[in-house]
Parts: C-alpha cells; structure tokens; sequence
C-alpha cells in the first residue's frame, strides 16, 4: 500500500471560474454601477466574509472586475462596485 492513500471521492464541482460549487456559505453580490448594474449573484464567501473582489462573465462573452463598494458590510449581502473588463 502507497504512503498516501488515493482520494476516492469525487473532486468538487466547480464553476466557470473555478470556484467550487456547494463549498461553503454564500454571498449575495450585488451590482451597483458598471455593466452588471442592477444585477446579482451568489458568490463563496471567504472565511465568512465577502470576497475583496469578483470576477464575473459579462452578457458579451467578456468577464468583468468587481470589488466591495465598502469594507464594512453585514448580512447576507455585499454591495460591489465596478474596477475593469478582465
């Protein structure tokens, strides 16, 4: 028998920026300027907060930049501005 034993579990889902699917708690990031203005959506949370930046696809194929609109947030929600087309 091997030193290190083989991962018999599946590996995690992820999604189409690699983050994996059904980890840990979430976020909901909301959008209040830039391409995505008015939109949401659920993002992992990172050691229970929200993530500094997201990176998110955009309606034309592209992908763009967020980042917390403020560093103090609570709740189930974190409202995020936008910084650039990645």
């Amino acid at each position: 028998m091997p030193r290190f034993g083989r991962r018999t579990d599946p590996p995690p889902e992820t999604d189409a920026a690699g983050r994996r699917s059904g980890g840990g708690p979430t976020i909901v990031a909301e959008f209040g300027d830039g391409p995505l203005e008015g939109r949401s959506v659920e993002v992992e949370a990172v050691e229970g907060r929200p993530p500094k930046t997201v990176d998110v696809d955009a309606p034309d194929g592209g992908a763009c930049r967020y980042c917390l609109a403020e560093w103090t947030q609570s709740g189930a929600s974190a409202a995020y501005t936008f910084l650039y087309r990645v």
